[in-house]
């Protein structure tokens, strides 16, 4: 589905790195955060740490702009870094306001990408960087995300997680070195702190996209692109593609992995029960409980009715 600026709801991906204090502090931030949301009818997830913020909600325009003011008045917040774009129908099901150890987890100790991350790119400027024989660019997402999109030449690393990325930038330090090393990810949180740890094992001509594939999608043209593909997106929409228009990826029910039209026409996928991805991992068993549960939710769409379990 192409989706439009007059689709109803809008959808704000932001985050910053701040010091926002302890956890006290976070807790005194939460309830009245979460209040304001959902009174509102704002959903979504808004994670809280000492390092920042990070979340993606959804909303009317009026009530997410009314949110963006009230985070940008918090000591430490001014200036977010958010990514609109908009969609058909709410992609959240719930207002979640959590605290947490760290905004993106990548489990390294005594890490300030506030003060120590590389240098931004605007996306106008990103082709001409990653165009560079001289440069090495890096895709700081994880391998399910990468599968169906990345930028053309892009390494993937192939994680799972972003507690891995650590271990892979070790292991190939010494083919960073001397290079120039661009870096991004969906909004550009996690490629802002993977640049803050490349720096700080020394080396030092380190950049990434700003406002992440997000803004490059939104404001470079489809036919100047290095883009390849779409974004996987954490909400119901499941990907966006050039314009931040609604992509043509779903996702296996059964294990979360996003699946492009191709992975779709496999004898091995099966509506809410399994795809090319997952199929060898499950057994019969486990196939059975997914395909009840996927009647259930077929039942509940017949009655509208909403089935959280889809």
């Amino acid at each position: 589905m192409t989706l439009s600026n007059h689709d109803p709801v809008r959808v704000a991906a932001l985050y910053k790195f701040a010091r926002l204090g302890d956890f006290e502090v976070l807790r005194a931030l939460r309830t009245p955060l979460a209040a304001f949301c959902c009174g509102r009818g704002i959903k979504g997830t808004l994670l809280l740490a000492q390092e920042g913020i990070n979340g993606t909600v959804a909303g009317s325009e009026t009530d997410i702009a009314d949110l963006i003011d009230y985070l940008e008045a918090i000591e430490g917040l001014a200036d977010l870094e958010v990514k609109y774009s908009r969609a058909a129908d709410m992609p959240f099901h719930r207002m979640k306001v959590r605290l947490k150890r760290e905004i993106v987890t990548m489990g390294v100790e005594d890490l300030d990408p506030a003060t120590s991350a590389g240098t931004y790119v605007a996306p106008a400027d990103w082709n001409a960087l990653i165009s560079d024989p001289g440069t090495i660019v890096i895709d700081t997402r994880n391998a399910y995300e990468v599968s169906i999109g990345t930028f053309e030449g892009a390494i993937d690393p192939h994680t799972s997680s972003f507690r891995e990325f650590p271990a892979w930038v070790e292991k190939h330090r010494d083919e960073l070195d001397g290079r120039k090393v661009a870096m991004f990810c969906t909004g550009g949180i996690r490629c802002e702190k993977a640049t803050a740890y490349v720096k700080s094992l020394g080396l030092r001509d380190v950049f990434h996209l700003k406002g992440g594939i997000l803004r490059y999608l939104e404001e470079v043209p489809a036919e100047d692109s290095l883009w390849q593909g779409e974004c996987f997106v954490f909400d119901e929409r499941v990907s966006v593609s050039h314009g931040l228009a609604e992509g043509d990826a779903e996702l296996c029910r059964a294990c979360r992995h996003p699946l492009t039209p191709e992975d779709r026409l496999s004898s091995h996928y099966t509506t809410g029960v399994s795809c090319p991805h997952c199929y060898e991992a499950r057994s019969d068993e486990d196939r059975a409980r997914y395909a009840e549960r996927q009647r259930q939710v077929e039942l509940a769409q017949a009655q509208g009715r909403e089935h959280i379990g889809s």
